[in-house]
C-alpha cells in the first residue's frame, strides 16, 4: 500500500485532483463520515455528542499553508468564535482546540504566527480550556517546536504534536516530556523523503513504541493518537509497566474512525479525546486521511461510484 499512500499524498496538493474531487457526486459521503460539518455550531453539536457517553474533543479549524495576512486573520477570528462559543455553552472541560501554524501565516512570517497563537492560547485560558498546536511537514518541525516553546513561557498548558515517523522523533519526545508539557504523540501523515523519516509500516510502528516509552519515562502528559489495535494493546501494557494511573495520559483518535474503538476505551475508564475538524477546507484533511488506512481508501472509491 505504501505506492497507493504516496499518490494520495501527492493528490492532496494538487488543484485539479482536488477540484474532480470537490465535484464527484459520492464526495459528500466521505467528507460528512471524517469532517464534522463546516460552521461553529456543527462542531459544538460533535462535542455534545462525544461528551454523552464520556468522549472528550480537540476542534481544528480547517485550513493550512495560507499565504496573505488576512486568511492569518480569518483563521483566529473563527478559533475565538469557537472558544466564546464553547464558553457561553459549558463544553471547555469537554473540548480544546488544535491548531496549525501554517494556517496563521507561519510561510508568511513566524512572528505573525506566533502572535496569531498567542491570541488563540490566551482566549482558550480565558474559557479554561487549552491549545495544542499540530505538527505538520517535516520542513516545519524545528519552527513549530521553536514557537510551541515560546508559548509555553505564558502558557505553560500548550501541547506538542510529535511524528513517530521521522528519525528525529524518539530524541525530540525525550526532550519534551517534561513536567507539565502535554505531547501528542501520532505517527505522522505527510509524504516525506527517507532521509528524514521511516518509509515502512512496521518501522513507523516501532518508532513509536520507542517515543511512547520516552513520553511514558518522563514527567508529563502523553497524549497517544493512534487507531492501531495492536498498538492500542501495547500501550495499555506500557501505561501499566510505568505506573500510570488512567487519567495521567489519554488516548486521541479522529473523527469518524473506529468510534466503537473510542467508546469502548472510554467505557472502561480511559481519557478518549477525538479529533474533529470542522470548516470549508476539507480538501487536503481528507487526503491525509485516506493515506493513513487502506479502508478509507475503499470506503472513498465506494463513495464516488456512488450516485445515490
Amino acid at each position: 500500500m505504501e505506492p497507493l499512500r504516496s499518490l494520495i499524498l501527492a493528490a492532496a496538493g494538487n488543484d485539479v485532483v482536488r477540484r474532480l474531487v470537490s465535484r464527484a457526486p459520492g464526495t459528500r459521503r466521505i467528507v460528512d463520515r471524517f469532517v464534522a460539518g463546516e460552521d461553529v455550531d456543527a462542531a459544538l453539536a460533535a462535542v455534545r455528542l462525544l461528551a454523552a457517553d464520556g468522549r472528550y474533543a480537540t476542534l481544528d479549524y480547517l485550513g493550512e499553508d495560507i499565504v496573505e495576512r488576512a486568511d492569518a486573520e480569518h483563521t483566529v477570528k473563527a478559533y475565538l468564535r469557537l472558544l466564546d462559543a464553547l464558553g457561553a455553552q459549558g463544553l471547555t472541560d469537554r473540548a480544546e482546540v488544535s491548531v496549525k501554524l501554517s494556517a496563521l501565516g507561519l510561510r508568511i512570517d513566524e512572528r505573525l504566527a506566533l502572535d496569531c497563537a498567542g491570541q488563540i492560547c490566551e482566549a482558550a485560558e480565558r474559557h479554561g480550556t487549552t491549545v495544542t498546536i499540530d505538527m505538520e511537514d517535516h520542513t516545519t518541525t524545528d519552527v513549530t517546536l521553536r514557537l510551541v516553546a515560546d508559548l509555553r513561557r505564558r502558557w505553560p498548558s500548550v501541547g506538542a504534536v510529535l511524528q513517530s515517523y521521522l528519525h528525529r522523533t524518539e530524541a525530540d519526545a525525550a526532550r519534551l516530556a517534561a513536567e507539565g508539557s502535554r505531547v501528542r504523540l501520532c505517527k505522522g501523515a505527510y509524504a516525506e523523503p527517507p532521509e528524514v523519516a521511516y518509509q515502512h509500516g512496521h518501522d513507523v510502528d516501532l518508532s513509536y513504541v520507542r517515543c511512547a516509552n520516552r513520553l511514558l519515562a518522563g514527567s508529563g502528559y502523553p497524549m497517544f493518537a493512534t487507531h492501531d489495535p495492536r498498538l492500542v494493546a501495547v500501550l495499555r501494557e506500557r501505561t501499566r509497566w510505568y505506573g500510570r494511573e488512567q487519567g495521567g495520559y489519554e488516548y486521541q483518535m479522529l473523527y469518524g474512525v473506529r468510534p466503537d474503538e473510542q467508546r469502548r476505551l472510554a467505557a472502561e475508564g480511559e481519557t478518549v479525546r477525538v479529533y474533529v475538524p470542522f470548516g470549508e477546507q476539507w480538501y487536503g484533511y481528507l487526503m491525509r486521511r485516506l493515506a493513513e488506512r487502506p479502508a478509507n481508501v475503499a470506503f472513498f472509491l465506494r463513495a464516488l461510484a456512488s450516485r445515490s
